[in-house]
């Protein structure tokens, strides 16, 4: 039920924030508490958009400039708090703090599965073609495994083209880099045929291993992304590297899904273990 709400709640907020957007420039007049409106509703759109539009694979965790502006839109309509800008501020303020502490936030994720030092399972994925691949039959002196929640999520999309932009490095190092969504076949396809890298494009079919590794999602999609093909149950993001052995080396469960570790750091815990 909570991540339904999370689901509903991502899909309709920055539509909220549109519609304060043109009801603030149809009712516009020269006062405090529509300024404020206005740059509230401006705010949270830009983040949106930017989030969309510029690839990065990461954001602060508070995302303070962003949260500043926010803030002072709402200190503005003090100034009448019996208007209708004061309300839909208020609502934009609330949202954005519901943003940044509820929806970006995955809790205590367990951990007990990808514990540093522990053997990772022989687990079975399909490529691009369906075929079965098992995790240990996969060559290289490190396995990199990076779960990644869908070809919509632009955190992910940018993260990948990191990993991308650093295979040769990766290579060197006999580094084996696998992708892995729960997302259907046809995008996974199209991501592979988009990087055309020797990485492991795969798929997690009904999220098999992403339940046995504890890292599911349930109802994690945003809501309406379901009419483009892609399945409501996803994955959180997370990291795993593994020696020539499949014992864990390196874990990364994130609490929070914009907060990623960056492909350097990859390269860093493989030299240690060299």
């Amino acid at each position: 039920m909570k991540n339904l709400l999370k689901s509903l709640f991502i899909s309709s907020y920055p539509l909220a924030a549109i519609v304060v957007l043109v009801m603030s420039i149809i009712n516009f007049k020269f006062n405090l508490n529509v300024a404020g409106a206005i740059l509230a509703s401006l705010s949270v759109i830009l983040f949106f958009a930017l989030l969309f539009t510029i690839p990065r694979a990461r954001t602060s965790k508070n995302l303070l400039i962003y949260t500043s502006v926010i803030t002072i839109s709402l200190l503005l309509n003090l100034t009448n708090i019996k208007s209708n800008e004061f309300y839909s501020t208020l609502v934009l303020f609330i949202g954005w703090l519901l943003y940044l502490f509820w929806y970006s936030n995955f809790g205590n994720r367990n951990r007990n599965a990808l514990k540093v030092g522990t053997k990772i399972g022989d687990y079975t994925f399909e490529n691009t073609f369906k075929e079965k691949i098992n995790l240990h039959n996969i060559e290289g002196d490190y396995k990199i495994l990076i779960f990644y929640r869908g070809n919509w999520c632009p955190l992910c999309m940018a993260q990948i083209k990191e990993i991308v932009n650093e295979y040769k490095e990766l290579e060197k190092r006999k580094a084996s880099v696998l992708l892995i969504s729960s997302q259907p076949h046809s995008f996974t396809e199209s991501l592979a045929k988009k990087h055309q890298v020797p990485f492991h494009f795969l798929t997690d079919l009904k999220n098999k291993v992403a339940t046995k590794l504890q890292i599911i999602d349930t109802n994690g999609l945003p809501f309406g992304f379901q009419l483009f093909g892609f399945k409501s149950d996803i994955v959180m993001p997370t990291v795993i590297i593994t020696d020539k052995n499949n014992n864990i080396i390196f874990a990364d469960l994130t609490d929070n899904y914009r907060v990623r570790p960056e492909p350097s750091t990859f390269i860093k815990i493989i030299d240690q273990h060299t």
